[in-house]
């Protein structure tokens, strides 16, 4: 299944048999191309390349069996080289953090976070390897996402109705009001929604900025505590590729921190990729084999 619309992000089918099959990629399942360097690299190499980095976003399509295997490589290779490297995901919802904290000090078992916690239907197979080696190195986990109810609301009736909600609600959200001026980010997502984002007065597209709004401000919250430390955040591509979206609403909230993504799909040009048709898309593209291939 490909990327169909970013307000379909958290509308998830788990694969049952990701995880399994994840299991047998090899390096002939993927190619990893450095823009910069402009030539296909490793994931150490990858790895060398964000000694300075504040923050490594790593873009996926939600069900990609390769790209799953590939980012939960990947965190364990950073936090091999670095140490202190926190994650960050899209996954799960702001207002889901203390659970998700409590699980992590080991005060509650993971069937009950997983039923407090809301994690997406693929949490066995795609994020937990994840979480668990957080957990195992004393490590962040941040539940990065605005609460689906209100990126709901937005959707209904515009950004403007997150300023009649109550000052408890309003602090799992980003500081008020919610910026949608990146007209080429806006224009994307019109490409993407078709007539859809022309409805209700463009609420999608404050919906989706809701979305990227909050967790560029939860990842901006705890860089401040830890400015040392990387953070390495995951989330459906089109939050992050060209350095929009997310990155976009992060870079407003610190204009000179330091940012790397990448950007994770399956294509099917794999055998023969036309490179300079994705190089705008991100410091490093991941090309993963497709499933019928």
């Amino acid at each position: 299944m490909k990327f169909l619309s970013p307000l379909l992000c958290f509308c998830l089918v788990a694969s049952s048999g990701l995880h399994s099959w994840a299991q047998s990629v090899d390096a002939s399942d993927y190619k990893i191309y450095d823009v910069k360097q402009k030539r296909t690299v490793k994931l150490a190499d990858v790895v060398n390349a964000v000694a300075d980095t504040d923050v490594l976003f790593f873009g996926e399509e939600h069900n990609d069996a390769i790209g799953h295997y590939l980012q939960d490589q990947l965190y364990g290779l950073l936090i091999k080289r670095y140490g202190k490297v926190h994650l960050s995901l899209e996954m799960f919802e702001t207002d889901c953090q203390q659970v998700l904290n409590e699980y992590l000090a080991g005060y509650i078992t993971e069937s009950k976070m997983r039923n407090d916690a809301r994690p997406w239907d693929n949490y066995e197979e795609a994020y937990k390897p994840m979480v668990e080696k957080a957990k195992s190195n004393n490590l962040s986990v941040i539940a990065a996402n605005a609460p689906r109810r209100y990126v709901n609301l937005v959707s209904r009736k515009g950004k403007d109705q997150l300023k009649s909600l109550p000052k408890s609600a309003r602090r799992y959200l980003a500081p008020l009001p919610i910026r949608t001026d990146d007209a080429a980010y806006l224009g994307r997502f019109n490409a993407i929604m078709g007539d859809a984002s022309h409805s209700a007065d463009n609420n999608f597209f404050e919906a989706q900025c809701t979305w990227d709004a909050t967790m560029a401000h939860r990842i901006y919250r705890h860089w401040k505590k830890n400015k040392k430390e990387l953070i390495f955040q995951l989330n459906g591509r089109f939050h992050s590729d060209y350095q929009q979206g997310t990155v976009g609403q992060l870079k407003r909230l610190r204009k000179k921190i330091k940012v790397k993504n990448i950007s994770c799909f399956s294509a099917e040009d794999f055998d023969a990729p036309n490179w300079s048709q994705y190089t705008d898309m991100g410091d490093f593209i991941i090309l993963s084999r497709p499933s019928d291939s």
